[in-house]
């Protein structure tokens, strides 16, 4: 494992779209989240960087992620908003920072010639891309000339991603899975309560387990409850075996949440 995929440990972070309250960050770097995922069109980058400053753990022990959205994805707004972004979130450097969406403005050879420029800076400590396919992420290894850690996508037992799971342990790279509760749905799978029941879990903590205990894959299930902070972390403490791996893996329903 590289050291920039070293830096996404644990291996459960915290997605914040929607979180509008710096205690809520606050509390879940409290309890152990060290990975924080947060973009610029969640329009609250400033409430994460206020529950970074509020906790007490120090900046350096934290992965601080964000996005350039869509519309800022030409060179020099690439270079103007990421540092607006460092400005709302009160810090000097983001550990990672993602093209969101390979759409709109985003040109390849100019948008990461931005992103290794940030890097170069010391602006942003590892670049990774989001909802990018096979495809598009070789063309971004080819054109990068910093190593690509990460590809945020939606990832979970109803979309799993097996094709874009193999490229991304053939080229080390994790993928940060996204909505990986499937906004709730996965409660109601017979597969996912039949493992949650035999090991006294809940299914939220079924399907954490299921993406955590890939390799090179990171989850970052959102949540404002303390209860639901905590229960979600101790995920990680949850051993699947390889029965209630195939049970899960054989669900031959697929639902993609996001366009």
């Amino acid at each position: 494992m590289s050291d920039e995929l070293r830096r996404l440990e644990p291996k459960i972070g915290l997605g914040t779209m929607g979180i509008d309250d710096a205690e809520t960050v606050a509390s879940a770097i409290e309890a152990g989240y060290r990975h924080l995922d947060t973009a610029q069109i969640y329009e609250n980058e400033a409430v994460v960087g206020r529950g970074v400053e509020r906790a007490s753990v120090e900046r350096a022990d934290l992965s601080l992620a964000t996005k350039v959205w869509a519309d800022s994805l030409a060179h020099d707004d690439v270079l103007a908003s990421t540092r607006e972004s460092l400005d709302r979130l009160g810090v000097g450097y983001v550990d990672l920072l993602y093209v969101h969406r390979p759409i709109d403005t985003y040109d390849p050879e100019e948008t990461l010639a931005a992103f290794d420029r940030l890097r170069d800076e010391g602006r942003v400590r590892a670049v990774g891309v989001s909802n990018f396919d096979a495809e598009q992420v070789a063309e971004t290894r080819e054109i990068l000339d910093a190593p690509l850690v990460a590809n945020q996508v939606e990832m979970h037992p109803l979309y799993q991603q097996d094709d874009l799971l193999a490229d991304a342990r053939r080229h080390d790279y994790a993928l940060v899975a996204y909505s990986p509760l499937a906004q709730g749905e996965v409660f109601d799978l017979p597969e996912i309560r039949t493992v949650a029941e035999k090991h006294d879990a809940t299914p939220a903590q079924v399907s954490l387990a299921w993406l955590a205990g890939k390799e090179n894959v990171v989850p970052i299930p959102r949540s404002t409850s303390d209860d639901h902070l905590r229960e979600n972390l101790a995920a990680l403490e949850l051993e699947l075996d390889a029965e209630d791996v195939t049970a899960i893996e054989s669900i031959d329903r697929e639902k993609k949440l996001f366009e």
